[in-house]
């Protein structure tokens, strides 16, 4: 059983999902839109469910990805995607390139759920074609992130260091790539 529920909280109404089904505990996620779905158990009372939502309101509220504050961008031809994804690469592979990494092939492809990933055995890394559409500096996060797994294949503490070392903001930048998670749905 589904329904939408809102619920006045200490950071404004909020709309959510409640949907009853066989689990035992109530797990609450947001989708890629930033809709709060709160699954219950079957015989979970309502009041529960918005009591619950109250008191994980600035959890939601925090992780909601915002909408852009500018108009994104048209939707852009495959060469053009290229042209500004490999230009992404070219721009941050000087922070790698010394420490052993060859320039690797780059791809461009439309993902649904990421904006890039890197087979480093087959000496390539794909990014979203979505990406393109992003700021430049989110076009070098996604770009850096993927040659750093040359160095790092998972993310590990190493991982996260050699970001830390080569771009200090990573971690806003991959905060701010959340206001374009709507390009992963077009």
């Amino acid at each position: 059983m589904e329904q939408y529920r809102v619920v006045d909280t200490p950071h404004g109404a909020l709309t959510y999902l409640l949907v009853k089904k066989r689990v035992k505990n109530l797990n609450l996620r947001l989708n890629r839109q930033g809709q709060a779905i709160l699954s219950v158990p079957l015989r979970c009372p309502e009041e529960q469910a918005d009591g619950f939502i109250r008191e994980k309101s600035g959890w939601i509220v925090r992780n909601q990805p915002a909408l852009p504050t500018q108009p994104l961008p048209a939707a852009m031809d495959r060469e053009t995607c290229k042209q500004l994804l490999g230009e992404a690469v070219l721009r941050v592979y000087p922070l790698v390139s010394g420490a052993g990494v060859a320039l690797p092939q780059v791809r461009v492809r439309k993902m649904k759920s990421q904006w890039g990933n890197c087979h480093y055995r087959q000496g390539y890394i794909t990014l979203n074609a979505a990406l393109a559409r992003c700021p430049q500096e989110l076009r070098d996060y996604v770009a850096l992130h993927e040659l750093v797994h040359f160095l790092h294949h998972d993310h590990g503490p190493g991982f996260y260091a050699a970001m830390d070392q080569r771009m200090p903001d990573w971690r806003q930048r991959r905060k701010a790539l959340r206001d374009y998670v709507c390009l992963l749905e077009e």
